[in-house]
């Protein structure tokens, strides 16, 4: 049994050092209550930009019921124009993902337990606009940290 959340977000990522704009959108979420609980992401997704045209077309997939991986996640990046990609990669969204080249290349894309974790740059909640994400969900994340459900869900609605 599955819960699923689908917020049907579209977001924007800015590389500033080459004023290029990435439209993306984002995977399901999936609550499993059955056995161990775990909440896992499912479905796909795509990321976009219209200064290079180069896109990517991703796959979270969800853990089958019997056997196989949690986490795992499959996507293929194209260039401008061209209906086939030039780069697949697979592997797990919070593990090691690996690309295969048309070239014959193959090599690791990215491995996101060595990253460096950078820590957030957030205005202080007093500085914060009433509806801004942190001043907004303020009492929600605070009773969540105390484990006070019933408080979390009040301050919710």
């Amino acid at each position: 049994f599955k819960i699923w959340f689908n917020f049907s977000l579209t977001g924007c990522v800015t590389c500033l050092d080459y004023d290029e704009h990435y439209i993306l959108t984002f995977p399901n979420g999936y609550g499993s209550i059955l056995t161990v609980p775990w909440i896992e992401l499912g479905g796909e997704c795509s990321i976009n930009c219209s200064k290079t045209g180069y896109n990517a077309s991703i796959v979270f997939h969800t853990k089958p019921f019997y056997g196989g991986k949690k986490h795992r996640i499959t996507a293929e990046i194209f260039s401008p124009n061209d209906k086939k990609p030039f780069c697949s990669i697979e592997g797990e969204w919070n593990g090691v993902m690996y690309a295969k080249y048309t070239t014959g290349e193959n090599a690791v894309f990215i491995d996101t337990k060595k990253m460096p974790t950078i820590k957030k740059k957030v205005r202080k909640l007093e500085d914060q606009d009433d509806f801004e994400s942190r001043c907004l969900w303020k009492d929600v994340t605070y009773n969540l940290k105390i484990r006070d459900i019933d408080a979390a869900t009040a301050a919710k609605h």
